[in-house]
């Protein structure tokens, strides 16, 4: 459940910088943006392996 949790903290960081983005209009939001959502890309696809080999290993 650890792995949930990073998930989780990773969006709710996000959340400031969305509305600075959608909401204001400012661009280095924006990129931050960006940046977390790879970040978020990476985290799943570490969870997904992680997942595939313990329901490989069983």
């Amino acid at each position: 459940m650890n792995r949930f949790s990073e998930v989780k903290n990773l969006v709710m960081d996000l959340e400031g910088d969305f509305e600075k983005f959608y909401e204001k209009g400012n661009q280095a939001a924006g990129t931050r943006v960006r940046k977390g959502m790879q970040d978020l890309k990476n985290l799943a696809q570490e969870i997904r392996t992680e997942v595939q080999n313990k329901k490989n290993a069983g």
